[in-house]
């Protein structure tokens, strides 16, 4: 199948490792020039040595951290001048941040920044460009609706759930859909640091996930891949669980 992505542009946080990056490597193979964005320049650079090799264009590199209140704007702006606009983004970057009961109002605000109001800002800072060109791809990466604890990033990712939704619905119009896809365990340097023998993996799985197994990264790049494409211009204001039926609740 013919994605029709040759020659689209596209901003992916969080592109140094795991998610993202396997997301702005998916991109890239079908023909997307790529402003790739985390704060390690060094696995950046690793990632557009094999962005080449595999026949890819030069991703743009950017450096940046999301905290930063101006940061948003920052990488909007890098991206817009090297791509000239941006049809797609891609947003992976964020993190787990477990915390007490009584957690401080900065904890909670911390957590909050980096996984849901620095995602909105980008996104609303690229949003009048695909509006005028009439195409646009927002794909969030977000994360479990059923908690077990206290966790900013799961109150934030509720967040951009409900916001994703509403945006959805104001901009489809336009030509621009907004989908989140709703990871599961899938391998990453996280991940590794906690189950780090593919036996342990294993035994962890068997227990979970229905399909007994952990997700690979480039599995979820997949599905990304064909939400980023026209393919999926009827694909709008969803959230999709990547996870081997680990859900245990149907809504």
């Amino acid at each position: 199948m013919d994605l029709q992505l040759k020659g689209r542009t596209a901003i992916v946080t969080g592109a140094s490792q795991g998610l993202g990056r396997a997301i702005a490597k998916g991109l890239a193979e079908e023909g997307v020039i790529v402003a790739a964005v985390a704060r390690r320049l060094n696995l950046l650079e690793e990632l557009a040595a094999e962005i080449i090799a595999a026949g890819g264009e030069k991703p743009v590199l950017i450096q940046a951290d999301l905290y930063p209140d101006d940061a948003a704007d920052r990488i909007a702006e890098h991206a817009l001048k090297e791509l000239g606009r941006v049809d797609i983004l891609a947003n992976a970057a964020g993190g787990s941040r477990p915390l007490p009961l009584g957690a401080s109002k900065a904890e909670w605000l911390e957590g909050l920044t980096l996984n849901f109001f620095r995602l909105r800002e980008l996104t609303e800072a690229v949003m009048p460009g695909m509006q005028k060109h009439g195409y646009g791809r927002v794909i969030n990466l977000t994360g479990t609706r059923e908690p077990r604890n206290l966790n900013a990033a799961h109150a934030a990712k509720a967040a951009v759930h409900v916001w994703s939704k509403g945006l959805s619905k104001v901009v489809a119009k336009d030509g621009v859909t907004v989908n989140c896809i709703q990871p599961g365990k899938l391998r990453s340097e996280q991940i590794d640091k906690r189950w780090p023998t593919a036996e342990a993996r294993k035994e962890w799985a068997k227990k979970e996930v229905p399909m007994e197994r952990m997700g690979e990264p480039h599995e979820l790049a997949d599905l990304a891949v064909f939400l980023a494409s026209p393919r999926a211009s009827y694909i709008t204001g969803n959230i999709v669980a990547f996870d081997g039926g680990a859900r245990f609740f149907a809504f």
